[in-house]
């Protein structure tokens, strides 16, 4: 029997889509052939022999070839909107298994990027997942791009700018490095082209806000073009956590527009992010009495503050560097602008890499119970990478969440060289604080420090398992195909105070699902992270079509913008743009499989098996991370 709302009091349906296989994760109705939409919202979801009657002269039929369906995906932690802002700009090396097929499409683009356009390569990829295990170097910069400023950004680690790219931002011998970051200088003091985050990235993203920026109106064209690859993807929602350089209101003026104008194809609940050392508390007070919690629609909504709540506990996650420590001002600081969060009842979420950042920050969210009790407010941390059993049972009785992202299927290599393999099997503990009832969800925490497609982090979740093929996580500690099915659905409500509105294929709820174009139920686990979507409805509308849905597609934009855009060259992950229709991620990997390179690298003097072989005190959180840690963090 279907799950039904009183048809004669809704109208025949705008939708409805059978012969599907659907996976609803609803406990009352778990399986279902066909559902249908109305306004925007899923009225039927059962049997089609019930719901095909329900047909009126204007609703569409689509059958769906007993394709398998799921609710759609939703990134608890995405910077859509800073990186919709630059996407058309970015040459994507996300999903690219070679440096020489990478460094081939690097070579096309700078064939037809005009002066004084730079090319970028900004995050989304690690050179682990490459056959080679190596980045290119400068002299291979300079080789492609001899007069093009080329800039590539490496996680959160470095960046690789050619000559013609250090003439661009004006770098010498005489530019004095900052704060947390180093310039590499060869013998005679000249820039090398290499920059270090030591330990902090400011400086790398402080260089790359010294490139040309889109104007207004291709910033609209490469935001929809980002939500674009999103949706094919699989992707319906998003968290914003808001993002350096990024600033309320100006840095939302473009999503605003879009949201006005009925064109996001991705829902978006968006974080505040303050952007002032020593001056979060007034941009917190600001923004407390000129916005309000919630504000916005179903498809834009105000979500609360972070994930930069002060720069004092801001312990960013480059693990080719000791954990940093935070100073002594950090509880004072973060303690006054929770108080004001508290007493506003906003929401918070808080980037922490560290046990030892989350336990201190812990300290002042139970100081600060003890007078504004925070019960109901949905706060959590992001991250959590090495947070500790003591931590997460802190969490709970305190009503929080952990929202985890990806970060070490792109890291995990460096994280075992410094910390050993032991460390790595629950880095961070998923399954545990699952098992824990602390409130979890999973994402990606991209677009720079870890690519935006939602299958590898699920793969991760599943198989424990690097881009680079490194295994993290032993098996006990994987989770399986539904429960991380269910990290990136249903749970992820609970951290946009939406439970009940989306996250599964249910009466009443958004009408937002994806059918992948594999089972992914039943497919190898090494084929997850290759999925894309044939069929992505937001709202019930259709917003990504391929194949033979490919006629149902509703929401194609304008051409990328500008005619020179690397989107428009190579499309977005795994440079899909320039090989529609063919296997492309098969293809990759079959020639990163027949590449010479395979072995365990000595290019930067690793020594690969003797750190994932290294017996540390795992066991002891305080003992690991207080012998292994140091007190050189600078902000």
């Amino acid at each position: 029997m279907a799950d039904t709302l009183d048809p004669t009091r809704q109208g025949a349906p705008d939708l409805i889509l059978h012969q599907g296989r659907f996976t609803t994760l609803d406990p009352s109705n778990p399986v279902a052939d066909a559902v249908a939409i109305k306004d925007g919202r899923f009225t039927r979801v059962g049997a089609a022999s019930d719901i095909l009657p329900l047909a009126g002269p204007g609703t569409k039929v689509i059958g769906l070839n007993g394709r398998g369906v799921l609710p759609g995906l939703i990134d608890n932690h995405l910077h859509i909107i800073r990186g919709g802002l630059n996407y058309n700009m970015e040459l994507r090396w996300d999903g690219v298994f070679s440096l020489s097929d990478a460094m081939a499409m690097l070579r096309r683009q700078v064939a037809i990027t005009p002066a004084p356009q730079w090319v970028r390569v900004v995050g989304g990829f690690t050179e682990h997942q490459f056959a080679e295990k190596r980045l290119p170097t400068i002299e291979e910069l300079n080789a492609v791009a001899p007069d093009t400023p080329v800039f590539i950004l490496h996680l959160y680690d470095r960046a690789l700018l050619n000559g013609a790219a250090l003439r661009a931002v004006g770098y010498d011998k005489n530019t004095p490095a900052p704060p947390g970051g180093e310039i590499v200088r060869d013998a005679a003091g000249n820039p090398t082209g290499l920059l270090l985050a030591k330990p902090n990235a400011s400086i790398l993203y402080a260089t790359l806000a010294k490139g040309p920026k889109l104007p207004f109106e291709y910033q609209i064209n490469s935001t929809r073009h980002f939500m674009r690859d999103l949706n094919r993807l699989g992707v319906t929602g998003a968290i914003d956590a808001g993002g350096g350089f990024q600033n309320y209101p100006e840095d939302y003026q473009v999503i605003q527009q879009l949201a006005d104008a009925g064109q996001l194809t991705i829902r978006l609940a968006y974080n505040l992010f303050t952007q002032k050392p020593k001056q979060e508390k007034e941009d917190f007070l600001n923004w407390t009495a000129t916005s309000q919690y919630k504000q916005g629609t179903d498809y834009f909504r105000h979500n609360g503050a972070g994930e930069m709540l002060v720069f004092s506990a801001a312990d960013f996650e480059d693990f080719r560097q000791p954990r940093p420590e935070m100073g002594p001002e950090m509880e004072g600081e973060l303690e006054e602008v929770v108080r004001i969060l508290a007493q506003n009842r906003w929401p918070w979420r808080l980037h922490a890499t560290y046990d030892e950042t989350i336990s201190r920050a812990l300290d002042v969210f139970e100081r600060v119970n003890q007078d504004v009790p925070l019960a109901g407010l949905n706060w959590f941390f992001d991250h959590a990478e090495t947070i500790s059993e003591r931590s997460i049972d802190r969490i709970a009785a305190l009503g929080g969440g952990v929202a985890v992202q990806h970060r070490m299927a792109y890291q995990g290599e460096y994280f075992v060289e410094r910390y050993g393999a032991g460390a790595a099997e629950a880095t961070p503990p998923v399954k545990r604080m699952l098992e824990k009832g602390v409130n979890v969800s999973a994402g990606t925490d991209a677009t720079r420090v870890a690519s935006y497609n939602p299958w590898v982090s699920l793969s991760w979740l599943i198989t424990g398992k690097t881009v680079g093929g490194l295994r993290l996580t032993p098996q006990r500690n994987c989770l399986d195909r539904e429960t991380a099915l269910r990290m990136w659905t249903e749970n992820v409500t609970w951290f946009s105070n939406e439970q009940g509105k989306k996250g599964r294929i249910a009466i009443g709820q958004l009408a937002d699902l994806v059918v992948p174009d594999r089972d992914f139920f039943a497919c190898p686990e090494s084929d997850i992270a290759d999925t894309s979507s044939l069929l992505t409805l937001v709202g019930g509308k259709v917003v990504w079509g391929a194949g033979e849905f490919s006629a149902h597609d509703e929401a194609t934009p304008p051409p990328a913008m500008p005619d020179w855009s690397p989107t428009r060259l190579f499309g977005g992950y795994g440079a899909w743009g320039d090989n529609e229709g063919k296997p492309l991620q098969t293809t990759l990997r079959e020639a990163a499989a027949n590449c010479a390179c395979l072995a365990d690298c000595n290019i930067h003097g690793h020594q690969h098996a003797g750190a994932w072989a290294s017996k540390l005190p795992v066991s002891d959180l305080q003992g690991f991370w207080g012998a292994l840690g140091c007190a050189c963090w600078a902000v």
